[in-house]
């Protein structure tokens, strides 16, 4: 099996194998009925406290497992596909408000590394994508960024006494959507240029002691990270930020979270992430926009009323203002019971104003304000267009 898939499937099936299937590699192969993977799955759900997610990527590897059994006819049918898996709600998913997205972004600025933060809010790029990316993945006359690789610590093939077990492994995206291209902002393309500027500056300073592998996140070496270092910086900038903890894969969400907040389409949307499918992308994000959703109702509450009122506040309203020695008269033709007398004429529009928005708040659907050439001016006075706001 070794030789048909990814080195990260391949370490996961033998991780599955060594701490679950071994229990059910004491039934012969023969007589393994769905009855007793329906019993080993619940045992695993409700004893163990496994996930739904995690018993689904179980039953996979033991279908295909299975399945091959099957096209050796050393079984008839394959026992998996009479298993009714557990279900089980979905784990919510975790964003940053907006206040904390502020004060890390705030905090990124005051850490090495931070640039990496901001970027990753800018694309939703998956931990290994980030760090797996060179500098060739970078066209910087498109702004556009390349992902072509991931780096993952795995667990070896085959590894002998005294050897360490696991290796740093550099390979293909997962799926064929997760090869992909995303625009970059202009401003983030600017960062990246002055974050090639300071790697050329830690080759000067280390001299013969400086690795250029043409990586882009590096440390003062010119070395690569894997995921766990720089997790551990990811963490200490959390704290600096003082907004809790959060897991990386956070600024994923959130970057998709914002996205649709500000009207990216969800097709749009999904090539960005290289997620497989639109309808994973819709099914992932519709509950993190409930929020936002509410927000952008709020707003059509008593809409037939605030149709009008918004946009009676940027019109004004006539005010037909007469002058005499007395002083002024001024009333307004859209509110008949609006009339005033002052010494000058700007005390009138003053106080008529004052009225003006005084009524617009008792009515529910105010007057559209009349055209100006709609009103007859008598002799001895003016019009004056008053707004409200």
């Amino acid at each position: 099996m070794k030789d048909t898939v990814k080195q990260s499937t391949y370490a996961s099936y033998r991780s599955y194998l060594n701490k679950h299937f071994c229990v059910l590699g004491k039934i012969l192969l023969k007589k393994l009925e769905p009855h007793t993977l329906q019993e080993f799955y619940n045992y695993k759900f409700r004893e163990e406290g496994l996930s739904p997610k995690t018993l689904r990527n179980y039953h996979m590897a033991l279908h295909k497992c299975l399945q091959q059994a099957v096209k050796e006819r050393l079984l008839i049918y394959n026992p998996c596909d009479a298993v009714t898996l557990p279900s089980g709600e979905k784990p919510e998913i975790v964003v940053f408000t907006n206040d904390q997205q502020r004060a890390l972004v705030q905090a990124s600025y005051r850490h090495r590394y931070g640039v990496f933060i901001r970027l990753d809010l800018c694309t939703g790029l998956r931990m290994g994508e980030l760090l797996a990316l060179k500098w060739e993945d970078i066209d910087f006359s498109t702004a556009q960024l390349h992902v072509r690789r991931t780096i993952n610590r795995l667990a070896k093939y085959e590894a002998h006494d005294g050897e360490n077990k696991t290796e740093i492994v550099f390979g293909t995206p997962k799926t064929k959507n997760s090869r992909r291209t995303i625009p970059l902002t202009r401003t983030m393309a600017d960062e990246l240029a002055r974050w090639k500027q300071q790697q050329a500056q830690d080759k000067i300073r280390a001299g013969d002691k400086y690795t250029d592998d043409g990586f882009i996140v590096t440390n003062e070496f010119g070395h690569y990270f894997e995921q766990k270092t720089f997790k551990d910086y990811y963490d200490r900038l959390l704290e600096d930020a003082d907004i809790g903890h959060f897991t990386f894969h956070a600024l994923r969400h959130t970057f998709a979270t914002r996205a649709l907040e500000r009207g990216m389409d969800y097709k749009t949307l999904s090539a960005i992430l290289g997620h497989y499918s639109v309808a994973f992308t819709m099914d992932t994000y519709v509950h993190s926009m409930d929020e936002h959703k509410r927000h952008e109702m709020d707003k059509m509450d008593d809409m037939f009323g605030m149709q009008y009122s918004i946009s009676v506040e940027s019109r004004p309203y006539p005010v037909l203002c007469t002058l005499s020695p007395d002083g002024c008269t001024a009333h307004v033709p859209d509110f008949p019971k609006i009339e005033v007398q002052t010494p000058t004429l700007n005390a009138a529009l003053l106080a008529v104003k004052q009225q003006i928005q005084k009524a617009l708040r008792q009515y529910k659907n105010p007057p559209i304000p009349t055209k100006q050439d709609q009103i007859v001016v008598p002799q001895n006075s003016v019009l004056v267009l008053v707004k409200a706001g």
